[in-house]
């Protein structure tokens, strides 16, 4: 059994695999230590283990990671991937950007995919069908916006979004108004990437469409285009990415 672990800015996801590449169970840390490590490898026969965090993970984490495990990773611009990294700087992207371009090639092989991690920042990278990682942008997220109207406008408060409402085209009061505003920019922005990069170039006119993140039901709620949803794409991205790295130590060994 596989054990991944993506440590993002306010939670850490975990996930257990099969030998097969089928997720058999999921978890949501606030906070994560060396004693849920432990934990995990009593409660389940892990044998294979994975780290990627976008900060700085606790040596007491990774010591342990170590410990249990019979292989493990430590995900970083170094380690091999099944993709190809044509970013200019590799040790400046995020591990979690990568994991989900790696995730996105084994879910759409030889496709060229948008990938929408909604989160505290948004980011929009893009995967080409022949396993090329080209690059990708970074905007601000849902709530990061709508506490910057609130702590950088005097007048404006705080407003809290329901991720399920279906919210007006246009607001008629200051909570609605900001509340569209925000959420339904960002429906925009991802129409917009999604429209320019379809009109780009011919290659990409089957462009498939993948979006995650912990705020992904907002932008489901606003934008039809076919969308994708897979809230663990980047956990599946680091499975693929243990798997690989394993094969490559069996190769060695033979």
């Amino acid at each position: 059994m596989n054990l991944c672990i993506d440590q993002g800015n306010s939670r850490t996801k975990v996930a257990l695999f099969e030998t097969d590449n089928r997720l058999v169970k999921s978890f949501i840390y606030k906070t994560f230590s060396s004693a849920d490590v432990k934990r995990l490898f009593t409660l389940y026969p892990i044998e294979d283990s994975i780290v990627s965090s976008v900060v700085n993970i606790e040596p007491s984490v990774v010591n342990a990671l170590n410990r249990h495990s019979r292989h493990f990773v430590l995900l970083d611009h170094h380690t091999p991937i099944p993709i190809v990294n044509d970013y200019e700087s590799p040790h400046t992207l995020g591990q979690d950007r990568l994991a989900a371009a790696v995730g996105a090639a084994a879910l759409f092989p030889k496709k060229d995919v948008l990938i929408i991690d909604a989160g505290s920042a948004i980011t929009y990278d893009v995967l080409s069908h022949e396993g090329h990682y080209l690059g990708g942008n970074i905007a601000p997220g849902i709530r990061v916006r709508l506490q910057s109207l609130h702590r950088l406008s005097k007048k404006l408060p705080l407003v809290d979004v329901d991720e399920n409402a279906m919210l007006p085209l246009l607001g008629k009061n200051t909570n609605d108004a900001i509340a569209a505003g925000v959420v339904r920019g960002v429906a925009f922005e991802v129409k917009g990437y999604i429209r320019a990069l379809r009109a780009e170039q011919d290659t990409v006119a089957d462009l498939q469409v993948v979006l995650t993140g912990g705020h992904a039901p907002f932008i489901l709620n606003h934008v039809k285009d076919d969308l994708h949803h897979e809230k663990n794409l980047v956990l599946i991205g680091l499975n693929v990415i243990l798997t690989h790295n394993m094969q490559i130590e069996k190769n060695d060994a033979l």
